[in-house]
């Protein structure tokens, strides 16, 4: 019963947080390619998790393998925006870019939070599981949709132009991403409860520019010749 607990403590954000941002779109995508992507973006932890554990053995300092584990991730969800969301034939807008990779973000997330919680709900500490839940829903959950919506901005912000300028604008986003993302776990990590809430205001923050975003790449038409 615990097991299924931490499923739905941990799903149950990140999809509503799905459910909110679909909504943006205009031209919704296929039901069956959402939800590839949302089980890439959770397939996608379980490599960051080997990938973490090898920057761990290492003994870089930690600041260094909170920097590390953000471009793990972001690069490992980027590629999974690469084969799966630029494979799909049904990308035929600016904006669909932006939904893949936050779809992508969401479903690592969902995983990444049942694999946190469920520590505490297999020792029967409730409170603590629903605590930690509920604070990863409004601070991890964000930070990894945040942090890979610049991937998906960048390159639909881009998307009629040459492939080249296409990659060229991939890097930026990913790059923009590891920023935000290591910047986040830097904050939170320390244990400075100040910095803490900072850090949650500023992704609240950096919430409000990707609705603001969304509608910048509404705008964006092929180029006039």
């Amino acid at each position: 019963m615990n097991f299924i607990y931490a499923i739905l403590t941990g799903l149950i954000p990140p999809l509503i947080w799905l459910f909110f941002w679909l909504r943006e779109d205009t031209n919704p995508e296929p039901k069956w390619l959402i939800s590839s992507l949302f089980f890439g973006g959770a397939i996608a932890v379980l490599f960051s998790f080997f990938g973490e554990k090898l920057i761990t053995s290492m003994n870089y300092p930690a600041n260094t393998q909170y920097l590390y584990f953000a471009a793990i991730e972001e690069v490992l969800k980027c590629i999974v925006f690469v084969i799966v969301g630029l494979k799909a034939k049904t990308g035929d807008d600016p904006i669909d870019a932006m939904m893949y990779c936050i779809t992508i973000a969401l479903g690592f997330a969902a995983l990444e939070n049942i694999l946190f919680v469920m520590g505490p709900f297999a020792q029967g500490n409730i409170a603590s599981a629903l605590i930690a839940g509920n604070l990863r829903a409004i601070g991890a959950t964000l930070v990894h949709t945040v942090s890979t919506a610049c991937i998906g901005f960048a390159y639909g912000y881009l998307f009629y132009s040459n492939k080249f300028v296409k990659f060229l604008g991939l890097l930026v986003g990913l790059a923009a991403g590891i920023a935000i993302h290591s910047a986040f776990n830097i904050s939170v990590i320390g244990g400075d409860p100040t910095n803490t809430l900072k850090a949650f205001g500023w992704i609240w923050g950096a919430v409000v520019i990707m609705i603001v975003l969304f509608e910048e790449i509404k705008l964006v038409r092929p180029k006039e010749i």
